[in-house]
């Protein structure tokens, strides 16, 4: 369609054209005071500027008959949120003040806060295991309780928080972790997902494209690396098969921190490179938050992406707009100065 638009200078040439028959027409007439009303009255621009708009008009309606498109900001189609939040032992470090886990659960509250209330949030608590804390739900006062019940554990199973979130979003989808070489480095398996006495789950859908699934989105946070479980990059490519993101948030310093807990102690530091990857596998985004204070800008940088996402939109209608508000224009100007539509 956007050949049309070969249309526009060929119609700048006939108006052209015509003010010249126009002019010589114009000078048959014996008369000078003929001569000056056929010219017009006022100033000659006046005579040109309703012609200009309409050519205008008529360029905005030849490129909305093109069906353009824009990516612009629109409010998000995301209707669920999964937070899977690491409760680990070593979230009992206080490089972040007054530790990892109270500077957690209040940038996670204040992130629940401020997401719109038509998007349901689920949580998925993971230590040496995981488990859904929170079904997905819109009462914000079921997600507190939630997350204010986290009781820490020992490991850090991150690949086991991002399947358990995937399951809960796809519970028929066919996601075992049994079947996914969940061995932690102690030898034993993860225990399967589903129950016994449930029908066996479906097949698993074909894969799309990552990151092309807007309807649900994974955040997880965690201070460090994964010590059991699924392989965190196994379960970013299940992630992106299936088309949803999973943004991760590593809290605490770079540094790592010597914890202790129940008469042991460990040196835990934070795996920035794996989260990187689960985030670049699944076309979204790593955030890093070295005190409590970026923690929560973090999780408000999350909310104001995850309530607002540029689409590729069609734009027509606008362009459609602007020609009939062209054209009205220029046959209001028309009717002022010549009392016609000229």
């Amino acid at each position: 369609m956007l050949w049309l638009l070969l249309a526009v200078p060929l119609l700048v040439l006939l108006y052209v054209w015509l003010q010249g028959r126009r002019r010589k027409l114009a000078v048959r007439y014996a008369s000078l005071a003929l001569v000056r009303e056929a010219a017009g009255k006022g100033p000659g621009w006046r005579r040109h500027l309703p012609p200009l708009l309409m050519l205008l008009a008529f360029t905005a309606m030849l490129l909305a008959a093109a069906r353009p498109v824009a990516v612009i900001s629109l409010p998000s189609q995301q209707q669920t949120v999964m937070l899977a939040i690491d409760v680990s032992a070593s979230m009992r470090a206080t490089d972040v003040k007054p530790n990892r886990m109270v500077a957690a659960q209040e940038a996670a509250k204040s992130f629940i806060a401020e997401l719109p209330r038509h998007v349901r949030v689920g949580i998925v608590a993971f230590a040496g295991s995981a488990q859904v804390a929170q079904l997905p739900t819109q009462s914000r006062e079921e997600l507190i309780r939630a997350i204010d019940g986290f009781q820490m554990q020992r490991g850090t199973a991150t690949g086991n928080g991002i399947v358990v979130s995937l399951a809960t979003l796809f519970p028929n989808s066919g996601i075992d972790m049994s079947a996914m070489g969940a061995r932690d480095r102690t030898g034993p398996r993860a225990a399967p997902l589903e129950r016994a006495g449930e029908p066996p789950p479906a097949a698993p859908p074909p894969p799309v494209a990552p990151g092309s699934y807007s309807s649900a989105a994974i955040v997880m946070l965690t201070d460090g690396q994964r010590t059991t479980g699924v392989d965190p990059l196994e379960a970013a490519q299940l992630a992106a098969d299936r088309g949803v993101r999973v943004f991760t948030v590593g809290v605490g310093t770079r540094e790592g921190d010597t914890i202790g807990f129940e008469g042991w102690s460990m040196r835990v530091r934070l795996d920035e490179d794996t989260l990187k990857a689960v985030a670049t596998k699944t076309q979204a985004e790593y955030f890093y938050a070295g005190t409590a204070a970026d923690l929560k800008k973090v999780y408000d940088m999350l909310s104001s992406r995850l309530a607002v996402e540029k689409r590729e939109t069609e734009i027509s209608a606008l362009f459609a707009l602007a020609a009939a508000v062209l054209a009205l224009l220029a046959a209001t100007l028309s009717m002022w100065w010549f009392h016609r539509v000229a």
